[in-house]
């Protein structure tokens, strides 16, 4: 595995060292792994639902825009 060097601030130093001190990780790097892979995750269900949105935008078969459509998704979500 790639070993990498890091610099954190200090309050992020702190909750990462609070993470592991609860016993949620057992290290500074399975934490950050752990995120990292997260952050991916959401990546890839960001991009597909702005692919989802693209492709109704440009099939015509609405007039809202992006921005819109998304609104409108949250809102419904929410309640």
């Amino acid at each position: 595995m790639p070993r990498q060097s890091i610099s954190f601030t200090e309050p992020n130093d702190q909750w990462l060292k609070a993470q592991v001190n609860k016993n949620e990780y057992s290290s500074k790097s399975e934490l950050v792994n752990d995120l990292i892979r997260q952050a991916r995750k959401q990546q890839i269900e960001i991009d597909w639902i702005r692919a989802k949105l693209n492709k109704a935008e440009e099939s015509g078969f609405t007039s809202d825009n992006k921005i819109e459509i998304l609104t409108q998704s949250k809102s419904l979500l929410n309640g």
